[in-house]
């Protein structure tokens, strides 16, 4: 098992280098510039996420597929991540992590529209996309969308179960002293009771529960800053001095590169917003909306409030935190976060651990949807039961069991669904820009795309009929 993990641990940490990193960072700034800055349409993004397009085709709104791909997407890496790339690339990380949210705003923009663009419609009315259908469908590459199928399913495993629920088991273990299995057992009957619901309950229960924690979250890092204010102009300064200059950042903090500091902060930006890795396309495909384009916006706004607000947040609470308590040893990104919000007297404490555990079972609840749809695409509906009870499984074992190995196998697949899905974004950016113009800088956001654009998928329905029985449309 040393061998197997040894192995897994180098893998990820190859996938995870430089490449990736230039890869990722250079689609996020080539389609900035090609889609001529989508970030500036952000407020009107914000408005049409709170609007409901109420004869628009689709299974879930606008507002339940944004919900359920925030739920995916603010995490452990919100809090623990932005800790981590403090404590291995110094504080100057923290710009290059919100400087990867802005243009991972492109990216995201442009994944939400190839979903709605190439997805497609079942015989019963449901809605099925993401990077498989258009690898598949826009660029005639069937190969290329089943390996980011079996990527993202099995990364579902990992990153959406396993991980996140022994980060909650360990969480309330170390807090309150409560056994792993009670608390697994408790987080799977929860995670049961809504992911074998579909995925209507899973965008109900992540419509409510987002806007509560992400708002919860947001004040209480913000109350942290006030009591912080002192040190709130030293923190700025010390985030914006060490991430361009290699010299001493001073304030309890030592020395760290340049080129450390822009690794592990995009690399992190890159892990908590998802922008380029694929999943959040998949439920964006779900979405009531009259054309690919105004969902693309909606999914943008995904990166804007992971990123661009709540990493911004939590490195300015750390960093301040650190500079204000020079006793806090930075040098533990796993202890980082802990020890800098242990030191706000009532509110610190309830609101990390708060933070954690909700921000972990939402993104079991967005990942159970990820997986089901990509094991649905490759096995049809008559494998989407199987899945769910191994998937719930999965929520309880990883409660109870040492992950280091899960840990460096979801990285890998994680890298590896993002592949696939990248060269869909870059290959077909043409098409990108060709809805964007056709419906955004035409200004023609109110315009129904054409009924005939979506194609109707009879071989899943076919070969699989006995399943509606299980799951009844309503």
């Amino acid at each position: 098992m040393d061998a197997i993990n040894d192995f897994f641990l180098a893998f990820s940490s190859f996938l995870w280098g430089w490449p990736m990193i230039i890869l990722l960072l250079g689609t996020h700034i080539f389609l900035t510039i090609r889609l001529r800055f989508p970030q500036r349409k952000i407020l009107k993004a914000i408005k049409l996420s709170l609007k409901k397009d109420k004869n628009a085709t689709g299974d879930v709104s606008q507002f339940g597929a944004l919900a359920t791909a925030l739920a995916a997407t603010i995490g452990t890496g919100n809090i623990i991540g932005v800790a981590t790339a403090i404590a291995l690339g110094g504080p100057g990380a923290v710009l290059w992590c919100w400087l990867t949210g802005v243009f991972g705003i492109s990216t995201k923009y442009a994944e939400g529209l190839l979903a709605v663009k190439y997805r497609v419609k079942t015989r019963r009315g449901r809605m099925l996309g993401g990077p498989m259908y258009a690898l598949e469908k826009g660029l005639g590459w069937k190969w290329l969308a089943i390996l980011f199928a079996i990527f993202a399913a099995l990364a579902s495993f990992g990153i959406g179960s396993t991980v996140q629920a022994n980060a909650i088991s360990s969480l309330v273990e170390n807090q309150y002293g409560i056994s792993p299995y009670i608390t697994g057992a408790i987080v799977t009957i929860l995670g049961a009771a809504v992911i074998l619901g579909g995925v209507k309950t899973i965008s109900n229960v992540c419509g409510m529960l987002v806007p509560f924690m992400a708002l919860f979250y947001v004040i209480g890092c913000i109350y942290i800053l006030f009591v912080n204010h002192a040190y709130l102009l030293p923190a700025l300064k010390v985030i914006l001095e060490s991430a361009f200059t290699t010299k001493a950042a001073g304030g309890g903090f030592a020395g760290s590169t340049l080129m450390m500091a822009a690794r592990y902060g995009i690399a992190r930006g890159l892990f908590s917003n998802e922008s380029g890795l694929g999943s959040a396309p998949i439920v964006a495909a779900a979405a009531q909306t009259r054309n690919p384009v105004r969902q693309a916006l909606v999914s943008s706004t995904g990166t804007f409030w992971d990123t661009v607000i709540i990493c911004a947040l939590t490195g300015l609470v750390i960093t301040s935190s650190i500079i204000a308590y020079p006793d806090i040893d930075y040098h533990n990104g796993a202890a980082l976060t802990k020890a800098a919000f242990s030191k706000i007297p009532y509110i610190g404490a309830p609101l990390l651990t708060f933070g954690l555990a909700t921000f972990a079972f939402s993104t079991t609840l967005g990942w159970s949807y990820y997986g089901e749809r990509c094991v649905e695409y490759l096995k049809g509906k008559k494998w989407m039961l199987c899945y769910r009870m191994l998937y719930i499984a999965s929520i309880f074992a990883g409660s109870v069991i040492s992950l280091g190995l899960v840990w460096n196998i979801a990285d890998c697949m994680n890298a590896l669904m993002a592949i696939p899905n990248l060269v869909s974004l870059l290959c077909l950016s043409g098409i990108i820009v060709h809805e964007t113009r056709k419906y955004l800088w035409r200004d023609r956001l109110d315009r129904d795309m054409e009924e005939n654009e979506i194609e109707e998928l009879e071989e899943i329905e076919k070969i699989q009929p006995q399943m509606e029985e299980v799951h009844p449309k309503k």
